[in-house]
């Protein structure tokens, strides 16, 4: 009985190490599969979960950058304001999603990585004092890195978060 145990552990661990997208194994800086959401999805579950969203353009077209999108959003990314909303306990308001006009790249606003949430002194504290600070990005911004891996950017004026998960939802 005791070697089955050791044997189905053995197995977990090498089915983490070895999974698409997870693990040691995989390249740094490939993303990997991820379920997309579309527009009316991502804010029916921000909806149920107390989190507002507002845009400068009144608006949710993804080829406007004054507009606020949420389509083609990662599910995981929803989750993942979802996990944000219960765990801080704090009012969020998404400024930004996966609209034309952020920087570019893998782990980006277009390609449904990033939320921009607007700065409330409950949301900073809850960042600062909760999870680890790594330092400045290239752009000067200040990060976080919670216990999940997601990463969260200080911009001035409001917070660029990356998940990379659902931050444990």
């Amino acid at each position: 009985m005791k070697l089955r145990s050791v044997l189905t552990a053995l197995a977990l661990v090498l089915g983490a190490l070895f999974a698409p997208g997870v693990g040691v194994l995989t390249a740094a800086g490939d993303a990997h599969a991820v379920t997309k959401i579309s527009h009316a999805t991502a804010t029916s579950m921000f909806r149920n979960s107390g989190i507002t969203w507002s845009s400068s353009g009144g608006c949710s077209d993804r080829y406007n950058s004054t507009c606020t999108s949420f389509e083609q959003l990662n599910l995981a990314t929803a989750q993942g304001a979802q996990t944000l909303k219960s765990a801080s306990g704090c009012a969020l308001n998404i400024t930004g999603g996966t609209e034309t006009g952020h920087a570019s790249g893998t782990y980006s606003h277009w390609n449904g990585y990033k939320l921009d949430f607007s700065k409330y002194t409950c949301l900073g504290n809850y960042i600062k004092n909760t999870f680890t600070y790594i330092g400045v990005r290239g752009d000067g911004s200040p990060q976080w890195k919670s216990g999940a891996g997601n990463i969260y950017a200080d911009e001035g004026n409001h917070w660029d978060v990356t998940f990379y998960n659902c931050g444990g939802c």
